[in-house]
């Protein structure tokens, strides 16, 4: 196909039914067991949406592969296949990992706990770069043992986004001597085109960030090479793909047929998660089982949730000090002396309404009791609540909670963290630089000019967050928690339940690696949904 716009080729693609099932004018048989293929899976949140869907007492979809290569995010995924086995086999969680989990025991050696288990999630889950030869080899294994365990199969998963991402692009511009078009993170995509040719399964679902939709290479939009990819698929014996947008309406999600390339934005705090996170998602059905996807529905859950509803019922804890002595007292006395200066030095013309909420809150962190920087007690009522999203995160089986500790910040940080929380919490958005008191200024060339205006960002409560990203696992500026007296950035846990993980997942690595395995992750709640309307195009 020519280079031509979008625009044109989406236009093309809808007037003529290029992906209607030319070639397949027999009536199928339509499966009801998937094999499941997840490449670039990172720590599993696409596979563990699929994975956990349940329908008639029956799971639909079962991982079949799964591929990572970062080494931290490959162990999460691997554990959480084994999990996974061991929960379908017993009902239960194993008794070492609840151990684990609550950080009362090392990690075990998971193959004495279950040497069959453990070998099938090993096989499942490999640690592979995609594009090398030997991936290449065990993804094409997989697919044979795949085409026979199951009526049919599913591709899932997502390039690397970093390249096709605005912040990504705008760093790459920074670098000496940097192509875009040598750049493989830009055409790792075609590494799931070659997968998804090799594989033909029923149907896949690819998905990557909104970057991609105006990210150029050459002059050339990267996500027209990626149309011209798909549409190139069973060339000479009729298109094999139909290209679906997910669309929402009336509190009804379906597969339709997209118009522009914004149709294929999925806005995830629409289906229930806490978090404003805005994704192309592409669903395509093979095109002989695709007619009767025209009917294929789901409910979506009614209402927002929201950052404190989500995460407002977990321990209290305080901040580190990273530069200085760190213990209660130390903290206390640099919250309690920061409130104190604020109390007198809030600007604009609410600064009253501020300096009456920071002379109150010098008061309360004088006479509180002591925090602490960690805590693995349960919510209280945990796993009791009638709420559909808190449901799927508290996991009943546990006795403690896991990654709920915070980072040390520079006692000066402190103190733009709890003005940005206690202005968020009277005006109900993030305050910009121009709206921090000069004392608050930090030595920052661009503090003033308003290139980085929102560089300390508040997490409303009352509000789905702003997108969860691997940059969290810098310095937690962005993820500011709401609660002006625990005067932090979100911890790990905090931030897997925004990206809606259960308690139960488990990150491993150290905690930068596990911060940016959250952020760079698929909502495991949202890939349900999707899972489930992609179960209805299929039935």
């Amino acid at each position: 196909m020519s280079t031509i716009s979008i625009t044109n080729v989406l236009a093309f693609v809808s007037a003529t039914g290029i992906y209607r099932g030319i070639g397949f004018p027999q009536e199928p048989d339509l499966p009801t067991s998937f094999g499941i293929v997840d490449l670039f899976a990172g720590p599993g949140g696409l596979g563990e949406g699929f994975a956990s869907l349940s329908h008639d007492g029956q799971s639909p979809f079962k991982i079949g592969i799964s591929i990572e290569k970062e080494a931290s995010a490959h162990r999460t995924l691997r554990l959480r296949a084994f999990l996974r086995e061991y929960r379908t086999r017993y009902g239960q969680l194993p008794k070492q990992f609840i151990e684990f989990h609550a950080g009362r025991t090392a990690e075990p050696d998971w193959s004495s706990v279950e040497p069959e288990l453990w070998k099938t999630a090993c096989e499942e889950a490999l640690c592979l770069e995609l594009g090398q030869e030997t991936a290449t080899v065990s993804i094409d294994d997989a697919i044979l043992r795949l085409k026979s365990a199951f009526d049919d199969t599913i591709l899932i998963g997502g390039p690397p986004c970093q390249a096709y991402s605005l912040v990504g692009r705008a760093r790459a511009k920074g670098k000496r001597d940097y192509v875009p078009a040598e750049d493989e993170r830009h055409f790792l995509f075609r590494e799931y085109i070659r997968v998804l040719d090799r594989l033909r399964p029923a149907a896949f679902v690819m998905e990557n960030v909104k970057g991609m939709l105006s990210s150029t290479v050459e002059s050339r939009r990267v996500f027209e090479m990626l149309m011209d990819d798909l549409s190139s698929l069973g060339t000479g014996h009729g298109h094999l793909y139909e290209l679906r947008a997910i669309r929402l309406e009336n509190g009804r999600a379906t597969l339709e047929e997209a118009r522009k390339p914004s149709d294929f934005i999925v806005r995830a705090e629409a289906f229930g998660v806490p978090q404003r996170r805005h994704r192309v998602i592409i669903v395509g059905i093979r095109s002989d089982i695709a007619a009767p996807t025209a009917s294929a529905s789901i409910n979506v859950p009614s209402t927002q949730s929201t950052v404190e509803e989500t995460i407002g019922n977990m321990p209290i804890l305080r901040s580190g000090l990273s530069r200085e002595k760190d213990n209660n007292d130390a903290w206390r006395n640099v919250v309690v002396d920061l409130a104190s200066l604020l109390a007198n030095e809030c600007p604009g013309r609410d600064g009253k309404k501020l300096q009456v909420a920071f002379g109150d809150l010098a008061r309360r962190l004088q006479e509180a009791t002591a925090l602490t920087r960690s805590s693995s007690t349960l919510p209280r009522d945990y796993g009791k609540s009638n709420d559909e999203l808190i449901r799927w995160l508290e996991r009943p089986e546990l006795d403690a909670l896991a990654q709920h500790e915070t980072r040390g910040h520079m006692a000066s940080d402190l103190g733009r963290y709890m003005y940005a929380a206690m202005f968020g919490k009277v005006h109900g958005y993030s305050p910009k630089a121009a709206e921090f008191p000069l004392t608050l200024s930090p030595e920052h060339r661009n503090w003033h000019s308003g290139v980085f205006a929102d560089r300390f960002r508040v997490q409303i409560g009352s509000q789905p967050s702003t997108t969860v990203t691997s940059h969290i696992s810098k310095d937690g500026h962005y993820f500011i928690h709401p609660d002006p007296s625990q005067c932090r950035s979100l911890t790990v846990r905090e931030a897997a339940r925004l990206q809606t993980f259960p308690d139960d997942y488990l990150f491993l690595g150290n905690r930068t690696q596990q911060y940016v395995q959250v952020g760079n992750a698929v909502p495991p709640y949202l890939a349900r949904q999707i899972a489930a309307l992609l179960r209805s195009a299929l039935a």
